[in-house]
């Protein structure tokens, strides 16, 4: 379906160029979605930045999530309310949870941004991507903590993803753009001929060419360049 990820970009973007969107904010999951989203903000001439998410696990399970905090300023949390209520957590357990995945949001947050803010997005018309969604469990959190952020609406931009995951996406945004909805849903990578895993450098690299390209997504943040800089230099590249 896909050459890779950035000609899912060009195409997404299209269609999306398409729509005429009214002050659109690009909003990439790292780390698959940034290659894609970077290709977005490129066609729309937009602003981008991340959306990061780390999930929190519930006691002796920790690949099942009981909430998840979407980096922000402050923070949102996320309740899984029907996990938490299964493991009678109240608001101290949940709080303890909660405080133990917070440094490595932090460290997300200052690897991938430095000290630049976050793109705000009050009265935006939000576009998060990803690469893709099998479930789309982290692309409904996201959008239910920028819900809270007050933006216009809020668009979820795939190049590929289950015919009853787009309904569930569409039930949560204004608007659920797919390009690709196969029935029997395979493993990610088959409908791109080639797709890398990628890492923090990775997402790194892209931010910084999106940088040196004088992109709008920068324009404002030049203060922010010399930490980012420094976050790329600590990452070993």
């Amino acid at each position: 379906m896909f050459r890779d990820r950035q000609e899912a970009g060009q195409k997404l973007g299209a269609s999306l160029e398409a729509l005429q969107l009214k002050d659109p904010v690009v909003l990439a999951l790292p780390r698959g979605g940034v290659p894609i989203a970077a290709e977005v903000a490129k066609v729309l001439q937009a602003p981008m930045d991340l959306v990061i998410v780390r999930k929190v696990g519930a006691p002796g399970n920790p690949e099942l999530a009981v909430a998840a905090i979407v980096d922000g300023d402050p923070p949102d949390v996320v309740l899984n309310r029907e996990i938490v209520e299964a493991y009678a957590l109240d608001d101290g357990a949940l709080r303890v949870l909660i405080a133990q995945e917070r440094p490595e949001l932090e460290r997300r947050r200052a690897l991938y941004r430095g000290k630049e803010p976050p793109q705000s997005v009050a009265g935006k018309t939000v576009i998060v991507v990803d690469d893709g969604a099998a479930t789309g469990t982290t692309m409904k959190v996201a959008i239910r903590a920028l819900k809270r952020r007050s933006p216009r609406k809020i668009i979820v931009a795939l190049p590929v993803a289950p015919p009853e995951t787009v309904d569930e996406l569409a039930q949560e945004a204004d608007l659920t753009i797919c390009l690709n909805q196969p029935a029997r849903f395979r493993a990610l990578s088959y409908y791109y001929g080639n797709f890398p895993q990628l890492s923090d450098n990775d997402v790194l690299d892209v931010m910084a060419q999106l940088r040196q390209d004088r992109h709008p997504a920068f324009e404002r943040r030049s203060s922010g360049t010399n930490a980012a800089s420094k976050s790329r230099h600590e990452a070993g590249t």
